[in-house]
């Protein structure tokens, strides 16, 4: 069975709508393409499905609300519009719901949500029990507090982070455009539309570009990044055009539609979920062939095999591990601060003490506290 034919046994899903497909493109509110999308979300969940909606488009809606015509540049005006506009949207949103006849919670996250273990179970605990009661929850970061979230326009990495965080069976990201082209289709005419991506290559990487439309702050890359996410945490995703009626149901009919990132078999535990997805990376530590062989059959990160380190991290934060070509191999939680690791990089376990004051660890990651990406 292909990945595309399993999304007609998706039970769990998680859809993401991004700022210009429930806006027009003068910035006010798409009330008709809100309306459908209600209406297919809700027909879903009449199927025994279970539902979760993240969405963007607060601070849209507070530009609507007040009449504003350009996004402000700064980050409090825009906090202050996310504060106005989330109100606005969430009565948008509930008026629909009501008209046909099921119920919707408002839930907000931060990155701290995720960063934190007991608050990424609790917020897994919750999301679990609304859909229990045979609840929608409509989810957005909570723009008003989360500075980091408004400045890069994250609700794509939110919704891959939410499908890990309910173990969801598909995710689905509608935007402004039809998928992942081999080349921008705004500036290029030769570019085709790329209809399944089974693993993110660093080539993959470079065609992601950036900022998508004007109300939105997120592009192709943030969608890259979620990808990544989803197919790491079991989940399948597809990127597709959000201004067709009946696009949901299509997708999960199993039609050619956008582009798909099949998930990968290793669904990862719930901790490991958290560890690799929840917590912001702080640097990257390169390594040599070796040290990704040994990694992959289970060993923690020494520092023999690491050879360069960049960012300036401290000790229990997150990193990326890079192989020698530049692709991320896995995420962990360095036992050691940036300065230590260039200190001890190449280094056998027993010169630790003559290069460092405090060497408590004998692994730069331990295998407990490292995820495998690829």
């Amino acid at each position: 069975m292909s990945a595309r034919e399993r999304l007609r046994e998706a039970k769990r899903i998680v859809v993401k709508v991004g700022t210009s497909t429930l806006t027009h493109p003068s910035g006010g509110m798409n009330l008709h393409r809100i309306e459908h999308l209600v209406r297919e979300l809700i027909d879903e969940a009449n199927q025994g499905k279970e539902i979760l909606l993240v969405s963007s488009g607060a601070i849209a809606a507070g530009m609507n609300t007040l009449g504003l015509k350009e996004r402000p540049a700064g980050i409090p005006a825009r906090q202050a519009l996310a504060a106005i506009g989330q109100g606005a949207l969430l009565h948008i949103y509930e008026k629909f719901f009501h008209e046909y006849g099921r119920t919707m919670a408002q839930v907000l996250l931060t990155k701290e949500n995720a960063a934190r273990h007991h608050q990424y179970m609790n917020s897994r605990n919750a999301l679990l029990a609304l859909l229990r009661m045979n609840v929608i929850p409509i989810i957005n970061e909570n723009d008003a507090v989360a500075v980091d979230e408004i400045k890069i326009g994250d609700n794509d990495n939110l919704s891959a982070v939410v499908a890990a965080l309910v173990d969801a069976d598909a995710l689905i990201i509608l935007s402004d455009i039809d998928g992942v082209y081999t080349a921008n289709p705004r500036t290029d005419a030769s570019a085709r539309l790329i209809s399944e991506i089974p693993e993110i290559t660093p080539k993959i990487e470079r065609i992601a570009g950036g900022a998508g439309s004007a109300q939105g702050t997120g592009g192709m890359q943030t969608k890259i990044e979620a990808a990544k996410i989803a197919q790491n945490a079991g989940v399948t995703m597809v990127i597709a055009r959000g201004d067709k009626d009946g696009i949901i149901r299509s997708i999960l009919c199993g039609q050619e539609i956008g582009t798909l990132f099949p998930a990968r078999e290793a669904h990862l535990k719930t901790r490991k979920s958290w560890l690799a997805f929840g917590k912001r990376l702080m640097g990257d530590l390169s390594v040599d062939d070796g040290c990704v062989a040994a990694m992959r059959r289970g060993a923690s990160l020494l520092a023999v095999g690491v050879t360069g380190v960049y960012g300036d991290f401290a000790a229990g934060e997150t990193v990326r591990i890079l192989g020698p070509t530049g692709q991320e191999i896995a995420r962990g939680i360095a036992a050691y601060n940036a300065a230590d690791v260039a200190r001890l990089m190449g280094h056998q376990t027993t010169d630790f003490q003559g290069l460092i004051a405090d060497a408590a660890h004998e692994e730069i990651i331990h295998r407990d506290n490292l995820v495998l990406m690829t």
